[in-house]
């Protein structure tokens, strides 16, 4: 006798109730494609320098205005497993070089939008992966050829500049050359003699709100939005010592009582405590300190006394502030409040007070750039959303650089080395037997969506732009010409400096092959019934308060 009678037959019956499952191109693939694509025409407008901003408000009701494609991704919280595969994507190829997230994403939903068309037309999804991972290795083996030129030396500011400043464009345009020199400057001085070696945590950034962007500047050392708690607030030729405890008494490892009996032996206890203090504070500026960094409090007693002996106090209440300014005056941070020995005592030019809008900082300079490990960038700007997008055109610059210690090769950018790769790999297809030929072309004509997005946000007629670009393609001399998204014509990208990283471009054509492919390959999607329980409150009134109160 049976225990249960199925509902229904087929896969369906062998689930919990409320499982849900969808098999087959109509039910699986074309719904998974249809996910992926609105996920991409989100992103799409926000592509290249004339890239519109998204307004996203999070889970937490913090508001984000950018046109970052990887902020955009990871505030939106996306849920679709399809779309996820891509966002993932994206996310490695940030992880690996950086920047070029926007890249893998419209490229990915380029792909899958042309799968869809084949599949209708009655191709299997075997032969589309096939095509498109073949297309892929040849896109690969070209990328090589199209590269026009390269940085001769990693140390060369205005090299460098040139470099980062088509990566810079795309997310601040109007103040690229101003910012690509401003990064450029930052990773050049702290660069180590093996360029392998280069950290991007060593540029830090300091957000002032204020002026404006060109007010921005770069400091050889490390900059706190604080004051300082001396009245001493500027000292050159700085010796200092850093200590990761209070400026203070050192408690006893055993509790003890004292008992007073009257006036005279209060000021004797009193009088004792302070005499230790001060003996502590003059064994330090014995050694030559006059700067004193506190991981803690700071006392009034120990302060009064860092004032008598002119020593300038500062407090970080961080300790990975103080981890950082420990590398940047070369300093060892000490456990408890001891003189410290010449080895283990910091040096920098000057550490000084300033007053920035209406902010005090706190500022440790290297006067040279060989004396710094860190440098820090002070941002300005008129509001925090701009300072936000600032810092984060910042951070793209930044591991753009890291890129080029890996790799100093750069392509033809403003959708030349796209056009010159789907006109090379639609040639490879016509030499191609077999269905995986339908396929090829398709990966050629979906690489179309780079100068397609970048002259649709210009305002120009991407339809036009695409085959004016194919027509100067057709010459031998022709393989570095781009859209000027100012005119719409068709210029030398290489001559006018519009240059892309080889490994972002290698890169974003890999990940985002893959994360199509990935996304074709599923021909049923399987879904668990929700684990139940009970809903959490929500976070609206107070929480204390019962329904009926």
């Amino acid at each position: 006798m049976a225990f249960r009678v199925p509902k229904a037959p087929g896969f369906s019956q062998m689930l919990k109730d409320g499982a849900r499952h969808f098999q087959g191109l109509e039910e699986a693939v074309y719904r998974n494609i249809k996910a992926c694509n609105e996920l991409t025409q989100t992103t799409k407008s926000a592509f290249g320098p004339h890239g519109m901003n998204k307004m996203v408000i999070n889970h937490i009701e913090k508001l984000f205005v950018t046109n970052d494609a990887a902020t955009i991704l990871k505030e939106l919280e996306v849920q679709h497993p399809a779309a996820k595969m891509i966002v993932i994507a994206s996310q490695m190829c940030e992880q690996e070089v950086g920047d070029g997230t926007n890249l893998v994403l419209i490229l990915a939903g380029s792909m899958l939008h042309l799968a869809e068309e084949l599949l209708r037309m009655g191709l299997s999804v075997t032969e589309v992966i096939e095509g498109f991972e073949q297309a892929c290795e040849k896109a690969i083996e070209i990328l090589p050829d199209l590269v026009c030129s390269s940085v001769k030396d990693l140390r060369d500011v205005d090299g460098v500049t040139k470099a980062l400043r088509t990566g810079i464009a795309s997310k601040q345009y109007g103040n690229e050359d101003f910012l690509a020199r401003l990064i450029a400057k930052a990773c050049v001085s702290i660069l180590p003699p093996d360029r392998i070696a280069f950290n991007v945590d060593n540029v830090r950034v300091s957000k002032l709100l204020g002026s404006g962007i060109t007010s921005s500047s770069i400091i050889n050392g490390m900059l706190f939005i604080r004051e300082c708690e001396s009245d001493l607030n500027s000292v050159k030729n700085a010796n200092i010592a850093v200590y990761s405890c209070p400026f203070d008494m050192l408690n006893t490892e055993t509790k003890g009582t004292v008992l007073i009996k009257n006036a005279k032996e209060l000021l004797d206890f009193s009088a004792g405590e302070e005499n230790l203090m001060e003996s502590q504070i003059k064994g330090i500026v014995a050694t030559g300190v006059n700067v004193i960094v506190s991981g803690g409090k700071v006392s009034d007693l120990a302060l009064h006394f860092a004032n008598k002996y002119k020593v300038m106090v500062v407090r970080l209440n961080s300790k990975w502030d103080l981890r950082r300014l420990c590398k940047t005056v070369n300093a060892t941070a000490l456990p408890r409040l001891t003189p410290p020995t010449p080895e283990e005592t910091g040096h920098c030019t000057a550490v000084r007070q300033d007053e920035v809008g209406d902010k005090r900082i706190v500022v440790f300079e290297h006067a040279t750039e060989e004396g710094s490990k860190v440098c820090t960038l002070a941002l300005r700007a008129s509001t925090e959303n701009i300072m936000d997008d600032l810092e984060r055109a910042v951070d793209d610059g930044v591991n753009n650089f890291k890129v080029l210690t890996r790799d100093l090769h750069q392509v033809p950018g403003a959708g030349a080395c796209e056009i010159e790769l789907a006109k090379r790999i639609a040639k490879f297809g016509e030499s191609c037997p077999g269905l995986e030929q339908y396929a090829i072309k398709k990966y050629a004509q979906a690489l179309e969506v780079v100068p397609r997005a970048l002259a649709e946000n210009a305002g120009l007629n991407p339809t036009e732009v695409v085959s004016k670009l194919y027509a100067s393609h057709q010459g031998e001399d022709g393989t570095s010409n781009g859209v000027d998204i100012e005119t719409g014509d068709v210029i030398d990208v290489a001559e006018a400096g519009i240059l892309d990283l080889y490994l972002v471009k290698h890169w974003a054509l890999r990940l985002a092959t893959n994360a199509a492919v990935t996304v074709l390959r599923v021909d049923q999607i399987i879904m668990a019934k929700p684990a139940g329980g009970p809903k959490a409150p929500k976070q609206s009134g107070d929480w204390d308060k019962d329904a009926d109160e």
